[in-house]
């Protein structure tokens, strides 16, 4: 059996940061439950509240001696930083604590590292860790460093002519990042072929968003029968998902699910990850869902606002869905409005507004067009009489002329035989 490695955690309150990167009673409870999915445990914790962070060691040398008595305490090998430390600041707290320090990005990127389990996905998170490493490698090789003229003498073997450990470990990683780039950028190309594909096949495709845990893959599920493990931990879907989903006699669309989101998410990781998530600014619609559960569902959401927002998919039709309805204290009352549906993806609960909400949406996108179609396309009229409404229909001497109005889906299907007005 594995053993757990066994950390102390901390985190510091600071009124000069901004609030979201403030650390919280709140904020360390996640770093725990990320502790448990990357395989540590926490066997204690240090929130610290200081005016400014301090800038050797973050937290101040009083308590950098509290922490490494509580270390040495627990026979702990390791301290993870619930905010996001310098490349220095490492090194300062690994001098001086005698253990590895990590902060919470690079608890998140090991966590994706274990997880990822597609090319495209490992790809990712692979050029994710090279642009964290990279900073950060001066403290790896400060004893290959050499030293200028003032600083005294270099080490045997680092003199002389020619680069330096650090110098060529360097180059070496800007040319991986580079060429996982390039092949980043060539898994894009092939997307947007699909993404072709489905314009030319008509599909609408709906995507579902959220943050970590809300309960996105337990909804696909519960939608399309897909039978993904949905488990209560975080990232548990790393790798884009996307299964067919029928709506009703007439309508069917692709459903996709993604990575979950988070607070404090490493702004290189959503960037590396934008070849997943640029799905969602091309979604024809967006559902967002939403564990009301949680006691801080409304600071979540507002963590997947301002990530959409990132990723320029603002503008996307979208639908709050307050997920886990069944697991809310009694007399707990929640925003209803337009655009809102109340679920509960485990028991079902719900199911069938959702479905009309999507329905209602998707036909709101409808348009009137006017159609030529040659006599011997008569598969197409069959399509328009299923999936569209007909306002008139004549006769001509090569092709039947059709008023209708029609969703994006057939719009797309018969953009062929649309006359422009």
């Amino acid at each position: 059996m594995e053993t757990m490695e066994k950390a102390v955690l901390v985190g510091l309150y600071a009124d000069s940061m901004e609030p979201a990167e403030r650390s919280t009673d709140e904020s360390m409870d996640e770093l725990e439950a990320l502790l448990d999915t990357a395989g540590g445990v926490a066997v204690g914790r240090v929130l610290q509240y200081r005016d400014k962070p301090e800038p050797r060691s973050f937290i101040g040398a009083g308590k950098v001696r509290e922490v490494k008595e509580l270390v040495n305490a627990e026979g702990c090998d390791l301290v993870v930083f619930d905010n996001e430390l310098s490349p220095s600041q490492s090194r300062a707290l690994e001098d001086d604590l005698g253990v590895r320090v990590v902060d919470r990005s690079s608890l998140i990127l090991d966590i994706f590292a274990q997880r990822a389990r597609t090319s495209e996905g490992r790809l990712q998170v692979e050029l994710a860790q090279y642009k964290y490493l990279l900073p950060r490698l001066t403290g790896m090789w400060t004893h290959l460093v050499r030293q200028t003229a003032a600083g005294g003498s270099s080490p045997i073997g680092t003199r002389g002519p020619g680069e330096t450990q650090l110098e060529t470990d360097r180059r070496h990683i800007r040319r991986k990042i580079q060429k996982l780039e390039d092949e980043l950028k060539a898994v894009r190309k092939v997307r947007a072929t699909q993404r072709k594909l489905r314009e030319k096949n008509s599909v609408p495709v709906i995507a579902l968003v959220g943050y970590t845990n809300a309960g996105k893959s337990t909804l696909l599920n519960a939608l399309t029968g897909a039978g993904i493990p949905a488990r209560n931990r975080l990232f548990d879907t790393l790798d884009t998902t996307t299964r067919k989903i029928r709506l009703s006699a007439t309508k069917e669309a692709l459903l996709s699910d993604t990575v979950g989101f988070i607070r404090k998410l490493p702004h290189h990781l959503v960037e590396a990850f934008k070849a997943t998530l640029e799905e969602l600014t091309y979604a024809d619609l967006l559902l967002h869902v939403i564990d009301v559960s949680n006691p801080q569902w409304r600071e979540q959401a507002e963590v997947v606002d301002s990530l959409i927002l990132q990723l320029g998919a603002e503008k996307t039709p979208r639908i709050e869905v307050y997920n886990k309805t069944d697991l809310l204290p009694e007399g707990e009352i929640l925003p209803r409005g337009e655009g809102i549906v109340e679920i509960s993806a485990a028991t079902g609960a719900g199911m069938e507004n959702l479905i009309s909400e999507i329905c209602k949406i998707l036909d709101s996108q409808r348009r009137e067009v006017l159609l030529r179609i040659p006599y011997d396309k008569g598969g197409v009229m069959d399509m328009l009489h299923r999936k569209s409404e007909i306002l008139k229909t004549e006769y001509k001497d090569s092709f039947i002329e059709v008023s209708a109005i029609v969703t994006p889906e057939v719009y797309g299907a018969l953009k062929d035989y649309i006359e422009v007005k």
